[in-house]
């Protein structure tokens, strides 16, 4: 009996612990986060990245390009930073590019922002003010090897 119940624990406990595949993903429905908000955020979450990829003016970077304004805003802020970034799909034969998802959504009143490459995934919460928004966490960093 006892290796019964352990048994069914751990069958419970389990699937906890496994781990996305390695593919990014975009959030296809974002949340409407506009005008200084999405510019603080983007701002804010493009200077993480940068901490964390290859030198700007050396590096491509490749998005997907949508209708919202955060992801006019991130484009925007990634090429401040001087990376040369690829939104309309169409690479060179001799760019390699890192291929950038992102990801914005809400949760109890606050803006939680994503930004992944390959290798690294980088995660905050804000709140959204009138000048713009308030990082409210820090800094989630996750490697993937």
């Amino acid at each position: 009996m006892r290796k019964t119940l352990a048994a069914i624990i751990i069958s419970f406990i389990l699937p906890g612990c496994q781990t996305a595949d390695e593919t990014l993903t975009t959030n296809t429905t974002p949340i409407a986060v506009t005008g200084a908000t999405a510019s603080a955020i983007a701002g804010d979450m493009a200077s993480r990245l940068a901490e964390h990829v290859g030198p700007a003016g050396t590096t491509t970077l490749k998005m997907n390009k949508d209708t919202s304004e955060y992801s006019a805003a991130l484009e925007a802020a990634l090429k401040g930073w001087g990376y040369t970034v690829i939104a309309d799909g169409k690479v060179g034969k001799d760019q390699k590019p890192i291929e950038v998802a992102w990801s914005i959504d809400s949760l109890d009143g606050q803006v939680l922002a994503r930004i992944s490459t390959p290798v690294i995934a980088l995660g905050r919460a804000y709140t959204a003010t009138s000048a713009g928004a308030t990082p409210t966490s820090p800094l989630s960093i996750m490697q993937r090897n």
